[in-house]
């Protein structure tokens, strides 16, 4: 086993690969992942240009390449000079329990943190901006202060574990995992979408739409209630309209939100794919064809 860094290796190996999000941004931090490119969250961004802040106080223009909607992620590209790539993590294997994690930011560059801490629980799962459940979230109790978010967070030996996102009660962290993004940094940055399949909907919360079904005398049935549909979506084309309730995807029944994610994932691509939905008392189904986005 590699040894343990301390303090002071952390910030002297990895701290001059961090960067503070200054005017232009909502403030936050983020990390060099490759020359020319900083991985941060996407919520620190306003528009598609700000100003970053380097290691030793060293403003720079940066302008925002691409963001992955799904994970809340975004990479910035700008001349990032001698500044150092943050090292990798190898392999996607999940932090144990108590293992040493350090976290650190430059809070809209007003200079670098360093924290120490550990592991404080298996992973956990959060719902990502646009619905889908994050899974393998990394709960450590390293401290850090607001305008933290998009820092990243380094495993014992100084490696990229992920970008701290969501600060919880009593002093917890979760930070989002970066495994899966590694490979998806130049595809992030030139726009391209992960493969993943959307119907074009907005939806309901099974609970909401039980009690909304039976505000208007429909009976109560499981599914997911279509709020609004994106017009020239792959539902919008195959006809479901606001107010339908989605019942089965793909010979799948849709009773949460999980189960209709779960459904789009397994769903051929490019190809007719039955859905079933309710559109009052009366039940039917619709083929939609799916693209990936």
């Amino acid at each position: 086993m590699a040894p343990q860094s301390t303090l002071q290796q952390i910030a002297a190996s990895a701290g001059p690969s961090v960067v503070g999000l200054a005017e232009g941004a909502r403030g936050g931090s983020g990390v060099v992942v490759e020359p020319g490119r900083v991985l941060t969250l996407a919520r620190n961004l306003r528009g598609g240009q700000l100003s970053v802040a380097l290691s030793g106080g060293r403003l720079k223009t940066a302008t925002v390449a691409g963001t992955d909607a799904d994970r809340g992620i975004a990479v910035l590209e700008l001349d990032t000079g001698e500044t150092p790539a943050v090292t990798w993590a190898d392999g996607a294997e999940a932090p144990a329990i108590g293992a040493p994690v350090f976290a650190l930011a430059d809070p809209a560059g007003r200079g670098l943190r360093v924290t120490a801490g550990a592991v404080a629980s298996a992973p956990q799962a959060l719902r990502g901006p646009r619905g889908r459940l994050l899974e393998g979230l990394i709960e450590h109790t390293a401290p850090l202060p607001r305008g933290s978010g998009g820092g990243p967070l380094l495993d014992g030996q100084g490696r990229l574990l992920g970008l701290n996102a969501v600060r919880l009660a009593h002093g917890l962290i979760l930070a989002l995992p970066t495994a899966e993004v590694r490979e998806r940094v130049a595809d992030i940055a030139a726009g391209k979408p992960a493969t993943q399949r959307r119907l074009g909907v907005a939806i309901v919360a099974p609970r909401i739409a039980r009690r909304l079904r039976g505000a208007v005398g429909l009976p109560e049935r499981e599914g997911v209630l279509v709020r609004a549909v994106q017009q020239q979506s792959p539902a919008a084309r195959a006809g479901v309209e606001r107010g339908d309730l989605i019942v089965a995807m793909a010979g799948r029944e849709v009773d949460s939100l999980d189960a209709l994610f779960a459904a789009l994932d397994a769903a051929p691509l490019e190809q007719p794919v039955p859905l079933r939905i309710l559109r009052g008392e009366q039940e039917r189904q619709v083929d939609v064809v799916l693209g990936g986005s």
